[in-house]
């Protein structure tokens, strides 16, 4: 079967993140005065082959762990979904 996943990793919120208060400050001057925080991270979408989703879900938690996420100073999260063709 083939899956979709999408990892998201995010700075974890002990650690400063000098491009999310870039962002604020620039909505700010925008005028957006609502936005109080953000925290920019990163989307990995991964196009894996597996015998089912379980499978897909184990290996895509091992490569955050080993590689794509640093998990010191990163949270991530991620979904798998079957590809559509």
């Amino acid at each position: 079967m083939n899956f979709l996943a999408h990892v998201f990793v995010t700075p974890k919120p002990a650690i400063l993140d000098p491009q999310g208060k870039a962002v604020v400050n620039s909505l700010h001057s925008l005028g957006y005065d609502e936005v109080t925080d953000a925290r920019l991270g990163k989307l990995i979408e991964l196009k894996l082959s597996g015998a089912d989703r379980e499978a897909a879900r184990a290996r895509v938690e091992e490569m955050c762990k080993r590689l794509l996420a640093n998990e010191i100073i990163e949270d991530y999260r991620f979904d798998v979904e079957e590809a559509r063709s």
